[in-house]
């Protein structure tokens, strides 16, 4: 690992884990966070975990996992260009979808409005909060205590956005949403690394889909203008490794962009610790024509892609499976094996958002069957 900048965060500088342990020998403490979190089943449960498209729509397509595991890749490359801690933003790239439901945002959405319709007061649903939630509650992995026992670091960078009545019941990790301070450069640089990675890697598959073509895409600028560029260089190009050259060249330009831009910011606020950059505004960003142009990206994807009419059949039905589950083992929590049963109404409403939460696809949908389906 390169040298660290002053504002970086240090493994021997830790705000320390939630239970005290001792400190590992030959790695250091954001190492360990990164292993533990590669170790947990939450993290492997991701393989079978949609991100656009549901597994067995076709083995090309993205995973929760591929997803995580090239957000890692981007986020590690601009933390060693940026001096920072490569360790701490691998770990928190790779643990920030834990919480993700089975299909993807639809599971989300629908997990989130049964929650606030039948235990209005136990607080919704969130990935984000669910992921937290995963590594310090629901692994069960450690005689001592539950969940990972990660680093402060790894936890707040995991906890990418809370609401003020969330942030008070979640102690350290939840200050800064209340002192309305940021997390550290790290935490920034994998957050933007997931947008860099879902956006181009959805074009990549939603070309594969066939949902979307190369001629919609050429109406936004940052396709179009790459996309010439590789014609110039090879005209005779066929469209499977155009589009790989395409998205290739996309996210080496977004990863300079964001690069450079956050080093004038760096360079402006001057922060000569990780403390310091918490008190500053957010440091990592894109300058403003990149912003621009991939906040269109990100609009044509939601329009063209998100909301097409094969996906949305796709989501009708993961919303009805994740509701007519939820909805059977909150009238009948018998239908649910005993380790998975409360005895308070609101604490069985989130016992069960977790059982779901943590299906992959198709483990929902047998599930789904076993109750509903009488050859099942």
């Amino acid at each position: 690992m390169n040298p660290l900048a002053p504002y970086a965060s240090r493994a021997e500088q830790t705000r320390g884990r939630r239970y005290d342990e001792a400190p590992p020998t030959g790695r250091n403490q954001f190492q360990r966070d990164r292993d533990r979190i590669i170790h947990c089943n939450a993290f492997r449960l991701l393989e079978y975990k949609t991100q656009v498209f549901i597994n067995h729509e076709g083995d090309l397509f993205r995973t929760r996992l591929t997803h995580s595991i090239e957000v890692a890749q981007i986020a590690r490359s601009l933390a060693r260009n940026l001096g920072l801690h490569e360790d701490l933003t691998e770990a928190i790239s790779l643990a920030h979808d834990l919480g993700h439901t089975p299909f993807g945002h639809a599971g989300q959405d629908e997990l989130n409005a049964c929650m606030l319709e039948f235990a209005p007061e136990a607080g919704g649903f969130e990935h984000n909060l669910q992921s937290l939630r995963v590594v310090d509650e629901l692994e069960e992995r450690y005689a001592a205590f539950n969940g990972l026992n990660l680093c402060f670091e790894t936890r707040e960078g995991i906890l990418k956005h809370c609401s003020a009545k969330h942030a008070k019941r979640l102690g350290d990790v939840g200050e800064r949403f209340l002192a309305r301070t940021q997390p550290s450069l790290e935490a920034q640089i994998a957050n933007l690394a997931d947008e860099i990675a879902y956006n181009n890697h959805d074009i990549d598959d939603g070309l594969r889909s066939g949902l979307i073509t190369v001629d919609q895409l050429q109406m936004l600028e940052i396709f179009a203008t790459h996309h010439a560029q590789v014609k110039r260089r090879y005209p005779s190009l066929e469209k499977r490794r155009l589009v790989a050259e395409i998205i290739r060249a996309m996210i080496n330009t977004l990863v300079i962009d964001l690069t450079e831009t956050t080093l004038e910011n760096i360079r402006r606020y001057q922060p000569d610790s990780a403390d310091a950059v918490r008190a500053c505004p957010p440091l990592a960003a894109f300058s403003a024509g990149m912003r621009r142009q991939a906040d269109a990206l990100k609009r044509f994807l939601f329009e063209n892609l998100y909301r097409h009419y094969r996906v949305m059949r796709m989501t009708g039905k993961a919303r009805r499976i994740v509701r007519e589950l939820f909805v059977a083992f909150l009238n009948d929590p018998r239908l649910l094996a005993k380790d998975h049963r409360r005895d308070d109404p609101d604490a069985q409403a989130r016992a069960i958002a977790d059982y779901i939460a943590g299906m992959t696809d198709r483990y929902a949908m047998r599930e789904h069957g076993q109750i509903f389906r009488m050859d099942a």
